[in-house]
């Protein structure tokens, strides 16, 4: 019997300290929307990891309620301090705006696609041909009015490999505005592109600090005009993490069989510690140029960033996020290997309504195409 209580006393006191380390590192995910990168850097991988954080504190708010202990108090408590933070990430379907015809008679439906170069290298094992055609019925099927891609990839005629013109002709988007790098070999051009079936009064661009943009990330933007009204749609790609085929290895199944598996972390730690100042540097630059447009902006894209990220707060404390205002759930997006979640959104003016979030099913790329209805 001595033994026995020797052991749960021995558990309880494992147990005790674990709960601990797990409260703290759920604190410092809190702090991840408020800190720069730059000042500590080590602090959005807390913001990254937040849901693998949360469901840990979870478990153990469950076994201190059944040991009848005071920790379960402790626990609840740094719960309950996160407040509306949690709600960043889980959206309750609560409270959802719904499109109504006596609200407006000139909705606007708009997708964002991270199409993976509409896989070129036929990363997805399929054809080279197949996902790319997946992608293009795909986006016949949603039938929307501006259609955003990020990782776009066009090839200068003569091609096989046609792109931007199929695109316009299928989906009757007359209306493009693209910015890409160009490879003189084999005339190739990677970038982000906007397609519309609207005119576009003007364009532009946002640059980033990068004057050669090795990274291929952009900004672009457009004034787009629907009836009596006017938006102003923003593209963006924000700073890759750039991770490298071999990369990935070390989250499959046979990761404990690479060789230099520890180097290969600390290099994907490398280069997650760039990409997150960068991210937040970019972020702020683009909010700048909207808080200065003259008519209700929405931007979408991948911000390669999670909800509990700097980033994210930089566009949530200014404008609507689309998802959380119209949908609920987690609202995954990524699709790769990495356990990234909720990367892609759309965020809109408050004076403007969004409505009927949509993240797609089918997996064609390494993000899901989400898209949303928005009216003033």
């Amino acid at each position: 019997m001595a033994n026995i209580i020797s052991k749960i006393l021995g558990l309880s006191k494992i147990m005790r300290v674990l709960t601990i380390i797990c409260l703290i590192c759920l604190l410092l995910s809190y702090l991840c929307p408020f800190v720069h990168p730059n000042d500590f850097w080590v602090l959005p991988f807390f913001g990254l990891a937040y849901p693998v954080i949360l469901l840990f504190t979870f478990i153990f708010l469950v076994y201190w309620a059944f040991a009848k202990s005071r920790m379960f108090f402790g626990v609840l408590l740094i719960i309950l301090f996160g407040g509306k933070l949690h709600f960043r990430t889980i959206s309750l379907p609560f409270g959802k705006e719904k499109l109504s015809d006596s609200l407006s008679t000139n909705p606007i439906k708009i997708t964002s696609y991270n199409v993976r170069l509409f896989d070129l290298y036929e990363w997805g094992n399929k054809g080279k041909f197949e996902n790319r055609n997946n992608i293009f019925n795909y986006l016949k099927g949603q039938n929307s009015d501006i259609i955003c891609f990020q990782e776009f990839y066009q090839q200068d005629r003569p091609t096989q490999f046609p792109t931007r013109d199929t695109l316009k002709e299928l989906l009757e988007t007359p209306y493009c505005h693209e910015r890409y790098s160009h490879k003189l070999e084999g005339r190739q051009n990677f970038g982000i592109a906007m397609l519309s079936k609207y005119p576009m009064i003007s364009r532009g661009d946002i640059i980033f600090e990068d004057p050669l943009n090795i990274d291929n990330n952009y900004c672009i933007f457009a004034d787009i005009v629907k009836g009596i009204d006017t938006f102003r749609i923003y593209n963006v790609h924000l700073q890759s993490i750039k991770f490298k085929k071999d990369d990935y290895k070390v989250f499959s199944k046979n990761a404990n069989k690479i060789v230099d598996k520890k180097s290969t972390i600390e290099l994907l730690i490398e280069k997650l510690k760039i990409a997150y100042p960068k991210r937040a540097e970019q972020a702020r630059k683009v909010v700048d140029h909207m808080q200065q447009s003259p008519f209700p902006v929405i931007i979408c894209g991948d911000f390669n960033d999670t909800p509990m990220s700097y980033t994210y707060n930089i566009f949530s404390s200014l404008y609507l996020d689309a998802f959380r205002n119209s949908s609920s759930g987690l609202g995954v997006t990524y699709a790769g290997k990495v356990p990234a979640g909720r990367i892609d959104y759309i965020f809109h003016s408050k004076n403007l309504h969004s409505s009927n979030f949509i993240i797609q099913n089918e997996v064609y790329s390494d993000h899901k195409a989400i898209s949303c209805t928005l009216w003033k």
